[in-house]
């Protein structure tokens, strides 16, 4: 079954998420965050329950862009289950691939911070 997020998903869209990014994020930040997009039109949170558990979590943003003259989804966070997956996270963009999906857009980012490491560690 799949239904919008509610505040009192939180701490499981944090376990998956956290589990995506192989590392625990501060949840209180998380929490912070997850209560504003749960109450911001801009953001939908998705959530696929089986058996009363939740498995997965797809996080969209919607915004309008001058270079596509339309308004946008993007999706931010889509993490599974472990038990409920077939792949590795870095498999997911094979995922995206197949089920007819395009890359048209190199995203770029630098700490300011000062770790000025290849690797993303936003959130850390």
């Amino acid at each position: 079954m799949y239904r919008k997020a509610t505040l009192n998903d939180c701490e499981k869209v944090y376990n998956l998420i956290c589990d995506m990014e192989c590392k625990r994020l501060s949840f209180d930040r998380f929490y912070s965050i997850y209560q504003e997009q749960i109450k911001n039109e801009h953001y939908y949170c998705l959530i696929c329950e089986h058996d009363d558990n939740v498995i997965g979590v797809l996080n969209l943003r919607f915004e309008e862009q001058l270079h596509h003259s339309e308004c946008i989804a993007e999706i931010m966070e889509f993490a599974v289950d472990e038990a409920y997956r077939k792949q590795l996270r870095q498999d997911t963009h094979r995922f995206y691939l197949r089920e007819g999906m395009h890359n048209f857009h190199f995203k770029f980012s630098k700490s300011l911070v000062g770790n000025d490491t290849v690797q993303n560690a936003i959130g850390t």
